[in-house]
């Protein structure tokens, strides 16, 4: 039996996948999402295939988002290295999300950068739940803390 996995079984593992998978090439735009990314961003992939990945960004974190976007393509790293990242996006219809992303730069044999791949796992309830917990231990806190 060989060791190698066959193309169309990667391929089924990417849209297969319940978390969100998306390649963007060198100039951002969208070349692969899957069923993932489908679910948790709410637009099908024939709506962003070829698209910029401002569909997904908050228009306020944009600038940023570009500037990382151009430096990780540019170097063939990102900042974050293995880190994940919580961060807001933007679901089709029109809400806002809190995502965890894990990113990578998709480098090719020579080491060219070929574009930057992304997975994410919406987070937004438990994101907000946590924001409700510390609010709310503030609150205790500042009830429990001696008055001068």
């Amino acid at each position: 039996m060989s060791t190698q996995i066959r193309v169309d079984v990667f391929r089924m593992i990417v849209e297969q996948t319940t978390d969100a998978i998306m390649f963007a090439d060198r100039e951002g735009l969208i070349r692969i999402w899957n069923q993932g990314a489908e679910s948790v961003f709410g637009f099908p992939a024939g709506e962003v295939l070829g698209k910029s990945l401002d569909v997904i960004i908050p228009e306020e974190l944009r600038k940023k988002h570009w500037e990382g976007y151009g430096k990780a393509i540019e170097t063939g790293r990102t900042r974050l290295g293995s880190r994940v990242l919580t961060t807001r996006s933007c679901h089709k219809d029109g809400s806002r999300l809190y995502v965890d992303l894990s990113f990578a730069v998709i480098v090719d044999d020579s080491g060219h950068a070929e574009g930057a791949l992304a997975i994410a796992r919406n987070v937004t309830e438990r994101y907000l739940a946590d924001k409700t917990l510390r609010k709310h231990a503030a609150e205790l806190e500042n009830r429990i803390k001696p008055k001068p």
